[in-house]
């Protein structure tokens, strides 16, 4: 059977920033509803947004890390729309944040089954112990990636700061897989 187009889906888009100045949490607190903030379980503040529908973890220091996102466009977005809602209500900020994507994660769908016992032995970079996860780990150097690949020719991608290389290493590896063998077409 002829090589398929495998369906990706991003799922998850992690992106860190910087203010590069020091927040008053507590402030944020006061004038915000939707926020979280429990210093003695955790040090950040979970500020949630609708649109993009994210959480981003705010730290006194200036830092931030934004979550949920589905692209690494909403993602950026959903950073500086946080930054303009704490300038709307008179948190101080006096620098756009500076907004770097840190992993994306995506599912994929191969379109066939693997023979992951037979996938383990064949190929390099990767470890599958199904008494302890059902996936095999396949580490790729080029682009830099983790993807977990399942019997039901299901993966996850993770470990990419881009979209691109999300598609690159899926597609590296489906070829791979079809090249050696382990792709089981219906």
């Amino acid at each position: 059977m002829p090589l398929t187009k495998p369906t990706i889906n991003i799922e998850n888009v992690v992106a860190s920033a910087s203010i590069n100045q020091k927040v008053n949490l507590i402030e944020i607190t006061k004038k915000f509803n939707n926020v979280e903030y429990h210093p003695k379980r955790f040090p950040g503040l979970v500020f949630r947004i609708k649109s993009p529908k994210t959480a981003t973890l705010i730290f006194s220091s200036g830092k931030m890390v934004c979550t949920g996102a589905k692209s690494e466009e909403l993602s950026k977005k959903a950073v500086k729309t946080v930054v303009s809602e704490l300038r709307k209500k008179g948190i101080k900020i006096k620098k756009n944040a500076i907004i770097k994507i840190q992993n994306i994660v995506a599912s994929v769908d191969l379109g066939g089954q693997i023979n992951l016992e037979e996938a383990a032995r064949r190929l390099n970079q990767c470890m599958y112990e199904p008494e302890q996860f059902p996936g095999l780990i396949y580490r790729m150097n080029e682009p830099k990636t983790v993807i977990l690949v399942f019997a039901s020719g299901k993966l996850v991608c993770t470990g990419a700061k881009m979209a691109k290389h999300v598609n690159q290493a899926v597609n590296n590896l489906h070829k791979l897989l079809e090249k050696k063998r382990l792709m089981i077409y219906d």
